[in-house]
């Protein structure tokens, strides 16, 4: 369901694939991501955004991903003990159980939470326009 491999022969920047979990509006959608890996790492995050558009209330139009393990304590939660396949598993996860009490995007969330049917067919939608 993930992988990720050096762009452009660069070892600070990766491209990452994750394919969407079966049983949410994103299955059979292949969404393409870049992972900017920082001088300090494992000790700092790195800097992970989708590049395939998605409808999700916790990442934005720039493809920005609002999650705890991307930060770093004490905001966040973020160890040097997590690899980038279990980092992009966790975003594979967080694309199955969106938090909606902790959007980037509050109307997207408001719909996720007041209308899930609305929300699975604009998730649906979004998919397959850009991720299929």
């Amino acid at each position: 369901g993930v992988s990720a491999w050096p762009k452009d022969d660069k070892i600070d920047l990766l491209e990452a694939q994750i394919l969407g979990p079966d049983g949410s509006p994103y299955e059979k959608g292949v969404f393409q991501l870049e992972i900017e890996i920082p001088e300090k790492y494992p000790f700092e995050p790195p800097k992970v955004r989708f590049i395939t558009p998605i409808y999700h209330p916790n990442i934005d139009d720039a493809g920005r991903i609002c999650l705890d393990t991307l930060k770093m304590q004490p905001k966040g939660s973020w160890l040097p003990s997590v690899n980038i396949s279990t980092l992009l598993t966790t975003i594979r996860l967080l694309m199955s159980e969106p938090n909606a009490d902790d959007g980037l995007m509050p109307e997207i969330a408001d719909t996720f939470k007041h209308n899930r049917e609305l929300f699975n067919k604009k998730a649906v939608d979004m998919t397959i326009q850009h991720a299929r």
